[in-house]
């Protein structure tokens, strides 16, 4: 490990970030107020937290990333780990829940900013009104912005989303992971371009009746508030943004350049793979601590599958787990045979062995 890294991969949770990371780059320095406590995580069965088994190029992107206060391109084929890093690192360095904002062909940077819902307004304000003897009289009974007044804050009817919800100011960054997002239309990545830059945005709502102050909900829960002033909201540490492609598409030059970027590969050997299914399954462990003959074999039979079409890790740690629990030890060929089953390849080229 690297004296300058805050994160290193060890799954044990540690505070390392407040005292080694350094203040931004000069160009890379927000200044969002009052600062806000990082939520807590309850990461009670975090499985994949906690099993995430980084390289070494993993970890010093990672690192990068905090250090410049840049987002981090993930991409791979599926099944290497894009998105469980983002739970690893938070799990690691005390970050709180992962802001998850899955990306579809729809999706748009307004979405992932905050949602305003004017019929919840509207349904709060004829309650009030039908409730209310004073609320019911001149001039209110016709006044419309005297009702919604009267029907409390327009902040309820707000909610931040996950890219909102990370560029609040927190104290420590939050982990936001932008997944999918070669799924996204183009225009997307361009749009998010001023985001990632300035680290700001307004909430128009708010901003449109100069409102000096309104609590609004966040992604993290409907249950508390945070408070808006002036309808702006600006970070104050710029989010650990770690966005997941699967190389569905290309990127503009102008969204790269201010993006890190990091490719993960498949694992290279049958020990390295042996490395990620032992993390994984410790319940299938001998008692001498290694993995029986039986997940062994299924190793191997994966590891030269692969070169026929796409698989993914998670395929091999289903097969294994469901062939242990099969009680098939006796039965090679039905062993495998049953590993197949839950093994299907992945591209459109089946492969010879399907048919």
């Amino acid at each position: 490990m690297a004296a300058w890294e805050i994160y290193t991969g060890s799954r044990e949770p540690h505070d390392d970030i407040a005292a080694k990371l350094p203040a931004p780059p000069p160009w890379r320095t927000f200044s969002g107020t009052p600062i806000l406590s990082t939520p807590q995580a309850h990461w009670a069965g975090g499985h994949t937290a906690t099993t995430y088994l980084p390289s070494r190029d993993t970890i010093q992107q990672v690192n990068a990333a905090l250090y410049l206060r840049r987002p981090l391109l993930v991409t791979g084929q599926p099944g290497t780990g894009k998105s469980a890093l983002a739970y690893a690192v938070a799990y690691e360095l005390k970050l709180g829940p992962v802001l998850l904002w899955p990306i579809s062909s729809r999706a748009t940077v307004h979405e992932g900013l905050y949602e305003y819902d004017p019929l919840s307004r509207l349904e709060a304000a004829s309650a009030y009104a039908s409730g209310n003897a004073e609320a019911t009289a001149a001039p209110y009974r016709h006044d419309r912005a005297a009702r919604l007044d009267h029907a409390g804050s327009i902040g309820d009817h707000i909610r931040l989303g996950p890219l909102g919800t990370a560029l609040l100011p927190y104290e420590r960054p939050r982990v936001l992971l932008i997944d999918e997002i070669d799924k996204s239309d183009i225009d997307l990545a361009n749009d998010l371009l001023t985001i990632f830059e300035t680290g700001t945005y307004e909430i128009i709502e708010l901003a449109r009746q100069a409102i000096p102050v309104a609590e609004v909900m966040t992604a993290d829960s409907t249950t508390s508030r945070v408070p808006i002033y002036h309808g702006t909201i600006t970070c104050n540490e710029f989010p650990l943004v770690i966005m997941t492609s699967n190389g569905e598409r290309e990127f503009p030059p102008a969204f790269l350049r201010r993006c890190l970027t990091l490719r993960l590969r498949q694992p290279a050997s049958e020990a390295e793979l042996t490395a990620i299914v032992a993390e994984h399954l410790t319940g299938v462990m001998s008692a001498n601590d290694e993995l029986p003959a039986q997940a062994r074999n299924i190793i191997r039979h994966f590891f030269n599958r692969r070169a026929s079409g796409l698989l993914a890790n998670d395929q091999l740690l289903n097969a294994i787990y469901l062939c242990h629990h099969a009680l098939l030890d006796d039965q090679p060929g039905d062993i495998l045979q049953l590993a197949d089953q839950v093994m299907p390849f992945l591209d459109t080229d089946f492969g010879p062995d399907d048919g």
